[in-house]
This record gives structure tokens, sequence and C-alpha cells, in this order.
């Protein structure tokens, strides 16, 4: 028996355009494009509930790229743009496409807001260390001590870690991936999606041109294993090339153990909980940075809470049964009025 009134399927195939991507050949955007495009049939949702919207920078140039609804907007104010494209209708899927610098630098006050105000929309944050497409300047994610054509002498300012700053903003799902990991992305990009709330996804992404190999330290083929750890819910965080080294808390400090030596055994390493609110243990992991730790992967913080805009639309709904005003003509005709004969 056909079920006439289910949502068709889509694949990957029917988010392509036959546009040219206009990012440079090596570019960690094209991966993302892809991994995006294979995960979204994953997620459920009808092509035409589904919107992107961007800022400026070389990342914000993604929906021109990807065959859904579309919103190219202003520097910085993609937030904003996508918060009131969400209230008005909760039905649609919105994803934000923005950049290190397009977030926080200039965009910084709406990004913090949309984490705490946990409106259901998505947030891929772009982050290659550097402003790609006004040619290479420091941006607000940029290590101290980096030369770039802004800071010839190098960089004097401490650099902001999203995580850590999402932390700070409240942010129910947080996340971070590598633009050389298709699979790692789908996986996660998934998962933001089928969270109710704010959810940012931080890609950790090469810039070919102005900021090659940033992230080589935890990205090269013969370094990740070693160098990151995948995190997920409810299984012990342990990494290596040999599955054999784990993180275990000492105190108030996270730290790197070998299972088997100095009698460490695999039930002596901590167990991933994502879902807890307390964000304590979520914060230490997004800090732990090469070489003292491997870099953490994976959905990093998940925790279930209200959801902005139905707390909103349950507010309006209660606050009309109290009111006399239920229409704007209501509002029009109400107190003093007079009638011309």
């Amino acid at each position: 028996m056909a079920f006439e009134d289910a949502a068709p399927m889509i694949s990957p195939q029917d988010f392509n355009l036959d546009v040219q991507v206009k990012w440079c050949p090596g570019c960690g955007g094209h991966a993302v494009l892809s991994s995006i495009k294979k995960a979204l049939p994953e997620t459920g949702v009808p092509l035409e509930n589904i919107v992107f919207v961007s800022g400026i920078g070389c990342s914000s140039r993604f929906p021109y790229y990807i065959n859904t609804y579309g919103f190219h907007s202003l520097h910085g104010r993609a937030p904003a743009i996508a918060s009131g494209i969400k209230v008005v209708n909760p039905d649609l899927s919105v994803w934000i496409i923005t950049g290190d610098g397009d977030s926080m630098a200039i965009g910084g006050n709406h990004f913090i807001h949309i984490l705490r105000r946990n409106i259901d929309v998505n947030i891929l944050l772009f982050n290659n260390k550097i402003y790609g497409l006004t040619k290479g300047q420091y941006s607000p994610t940029t290590p101290m001590g980096s030369i770039t054509k802004t800071s010839p002498e190098g960089t004097i300012e401490s650099p902001f870690l999203p995580g850590e700053l999402a932390m700070g903003a409240q942010c129910t799902f947080y996340a971070r991936v590598v633009d050389n990991d298709p699979r790692m992305m789908r996986e996660v990009f998934i998962k933001a999606a089928q969270h109710k709330g704010t959810s940012l996804v931080e890609i950790l992404q090469n810039c070919v041109i102005f900021n090659n190999k940033v992230h080589e330290d935890i990205t090269g083929k013969d370094v990740r294993e070693e160098n990151q750890i995948y995190l997920e819910h409810g299984k012990p965080m342990i990494f290596g090339q040999n599955r054999d080294k784990g993180i275990v808390q000492s105190g108030s400090k996270f730290v790197v153990v070998k299972i088997g030596e100095n009698g460490i055994r695999k039930e002596d390493i901590l167990v991933h909980n994502a879902h807890s609110a307390d964000d304590t243990r979520h914060y230490m992991l997004s800090r732990m940075a090469y070489p003292e730790y491997p870099v953490a992967m994976g959905v990093i913080r998940e925790w279930k809470t209200s959801v902005y805009e139905k707390m909103l639309y349950r507010q309006v709904k209660e606050s009309k049964k109290k009111s006399k005003i239920q229409t704007v003509n209501d509002l029009l005709t109400s107190g003093n009025t007079f009638t011309i004969d």
C-alpha cells in the first residue's frame, strides 16, 4: 500500500546545482559541501523545508552551491536573519554557514546570543584561523605569534577558542570535526540536525592559499590517530593508533594515560557523557590542545532543554487567552476612536 502523504525520498544528488563552485582547488569547503549533501537526506526533512543562511566570507558563498532555499546576508548578521526565519516558520530546518571571522569578530554579539537563546538552528563554523576572502589577515582564532598580512611581526592577541566561547554562552550542542574526514562530518551533521535547540559544529578547515596546513599537527594521516580523540556518548575516551591511550581525571585536570602501564585498566578511562547538564567536563574537553592532549572531536556537548521558539509560541498563546486584544484590528479599534460621517 502506498502512502501518498509521505515525503518523497531525497538523495545527495537532489542538492546539486549546475553552477561553478568558486572555492580554491583543495579548499576544505568542498568536502564540507559534499558531506552536508550526504547528511541532509538522513534527516528526513523535505527539500523544500531546508534553508541555508550565511554572512560574509569564503564560507558564506555556501547557499549558492546547494539546491535549497538560501539567504546570503550581511557580515556577521546571519544569526539574526536565521532567528527570524525559524521563529516565523518553526517547521523549517535552518542552517547557518559562517567563518571564524564572520561569527566571532563583527558577528560576535549575534553569535553568542543565538547560542544562549537556544533557537532550533544549526551552525556550521568554518575555522581556518585566517581571513581568507580578504586575503590573509589574522582573525579572532589566529594563534598568537602568527605572521599574517596584518601582523608582520606576529599577532599579539590571544585567540578565541570557539568551544570555550560556546560553553560560556550556554550552548546546548557543541561538536568539532575536521574537513579531511567526510565520514566524521556526515555523522556529526546528522546529530546536529536531530538536536532540538542551537547546534554548533566547529569545522577545522584548511585554507590552502593563506593558511595552508594550519591544522596539520592533528589532521595529517600519519598523526591523526595519535593527536585526535573521537568522542561518543557513553563510550570510554580512548584513542591512539593501537587504541591503547585514554583520558583520566586527576583532581581538576585531565591526564593522558596508556592502558596497561602503571596499573591503568580500560575500566579506569573516563566515559564520555555528552548529555550532562553540568558542562564542566565539556568545557575541559573543548580546551584540550596538542601537544599536551589529543584534540577532542565529535559531539562534545548535547544537552536537552527548552527551545526558544516553543517557549515563545506557548507564551503568546497563554497571553492571548488573558488579553481582550486578539488581532491587530482589535488593537487599532481599542481605546479612544472616532468615526467620520
